[in-house]
């Protein structure tokens, strides 16, 4: 029988049997804060090495730098509020389970909806760079990407099917390969520093505030903000492994923390190296912005091939991510309960070839650019949500346990939303069409739920117990 959430509420919960529970079960203990702030940084590794750079091209060094201090200040200040809210709510569901804890199942799910936007659009635009890497390396003889799109997604999804615990290892190894080829990067790089490479690229007359420093003038740094996410984006996915997490109350915060004060390091490296090696102008058009900054040398052939690990490393771990946002939102009857069936190796499949069968489609475009810009759209809009989400709980609950406690409380998260709510408005500055595609996308998961999934919703799925439970204890008081 189905049972409402309020006397407001259209939204209507059914119990299912443990039978139901049984067979959507991920494996707990999977993983500790050392393969949890792999994660984190695997996720994120593949944007050092590709697609900052093209924001170069929309506000110069000055203007990139600028937008990238403004967005690591941003994305710390959010996973300090993630950590928090990680460590009161454990559960594979993430950003969902933070938002719908504090907003309610539209909340929680326009949240997940963006997040799963997010990590479904990623791999498809770094499985395009993957192929351009493989293509000029002359791997294989391959000269047409898809087929290396298609390989990429049936090994790595074939991977994850042998549970999280072996897929996290794998991916940890490739991560720790992938950060060795940034070292051999920056020593080699430092040589070649010229400090006037940093601002060569011509001030436009006619921008406001132009100089050699802002080339663009002031709008530049606000064009080059979806850029400057791309030395972040995805980071805050670590929460997803909180149910295969050992402690994940103590282990997610520290994971995510750590992983993030190491991409501050990489970002700024790469950042600064790579275009006072070979100057703004021309690594602002570059595909492979590392190997080209080195030239011709032993250095930048190893960096080449390396970046390559870097590149899957991302791939890999963000498919994880997808996977587990479509895994809590199916449990929970957000998204067609079929998805989030897991295998004998407690896998969840249908979650991972189901949007693994949409990225490689999107990555047949070959527009990795777009393709990137579309991702940032999903990614900026779940901070928002989720920044609210952690404002909300602090307000509303305070006296919810929280066994890490963000430093400086709403004040940290409320700097974070209002970057994320202008990073949102500068995807539709730097290709408004990307931001229309994810936002028609949005719009689409949105009208199923209101249609059909909100009337299907699992009360005793772990995500929404604990939105039951904290409503349960204010009807009591």
């Amino acid at each position: 029988m189905a049972i409402t959430t309020g006397k407001s509420s259209h939204e209507e919960f059914h119990n299912e049997d443990s039978e139901y529970l049984a067979k959507r079960t991920l494996k707990s203990g999977s993983a500790g804060w050392i393969l949890l702030a792999g994660l984190g940084v695997s996720y994120v590794i593949s944007g050092d090495y590709a697609g900052w750079n093209n924001g170069l091209a929309e506000g110069g060094f000055g203007g990139l730098l600028i937008a990238a201090v403004v967005i690591a200040g941003m994305y710390l200040a959010m996973v300090l509020g993630m950590a928090e809210m990680s460590s009161a709510l454990p559960a594979a569901g993430g950003g969902y389970t933070f938002a719908r804890r504090a907003l309610g199942p539209w909340g929680g799910f326009a949240t997940g909806t963006a997040i799963l936007i997010e990590y479904a659009i990623a791999p498809a635009a770094i499985a395009t760079f993957i192929g351009s890497y493989v293509e000029s390396l002359n791997l294989f003889g391959i000269t047409d990407g898809w087929w290396v799109y298609l390989a990429v997604y049936a090994i790595f999804i074939g991977i994850h099917l042998t549970g999280a615990g072996e897929a996290l290892k794998a991916m940890f190894v490739i991560t720790a390969i992938a950060l060795v080829g940034l070292v051999v990067f920056a020593v080699s790089a430092w040589g070649l520093f010229e400090s006037g490479n940093l601002t060569d690229i011509p001030a436009d007359p006619d921008a406001v505030g132009s100089s050699s420093f802002l080339p663009f003038g002031v709008l530049g740094i606000w064009a080059a903000v979806p850029f400057a996410i791309w030395f972040f984006l995805a980071v805050e996915g670590v929460p997803l492994a909180a149910e295969e997490a050992r402690e994940p109350e103590k282990n997610v915060p520290k994971g995510i923390i750590i992983s993030m004060f190491v991409l501050i390091v990489t970002g700024a490296s790469v950042l600064f190296l790579a275009t006072g090696a070979l100057g703004a102008e021309e690594l602002s058009t570059s595909g492979n912005p590392l190997v080209q900054a080195l030239g011709d040398s032993g250095a930048a052939t190893a960096v080449n091939y390396i970046g390559l690990a870097g590149l899957v490393a991302s791939f890999f771990s963000i498919m994880y991510a997808y996977s587990r946002q479509t895994f809590a939102l199916s449990r929970a009857g957000y998204l067609p309960t079929s998805l989030s069936v897991t295998n004998s190796r407690k896998a969840p499949m249908l979650a991972l070839i189901v949007p693994g069968v949409v990225g490689f489609v999107l990555s047949l475009t070959g527009e990795g650019a777009m393709l990137l810009n579309m991702a940032v759209f999903g990614a900026a809009l779940s901070y928002v949500l989720m920044m609210i989400s952690h404002i909300v709980l602090r307000k509303r609950e305070p006296d919810m346990p929280r066994p890490y406690r963000t430093p400086g409380g709403i004040a940290t998260t409320s700097f974070a939303l209002v970057v994320a709510a202008a990073a949102v408005i500068a995807t539709f500055l730097v290709d408004p069409q990307a931001a229309l595609w994810t936002f028609v996308a949005f719009g689409g998961f949105m009208a199923y739920f209101g249609l059909y999934s909100r009337h299907h919703l699992v009360a005793n799925s772990p995500d929404e117990e604990f939105a039951v439970l904290a409503k349960a204890e204010e009807e009591l008081e």
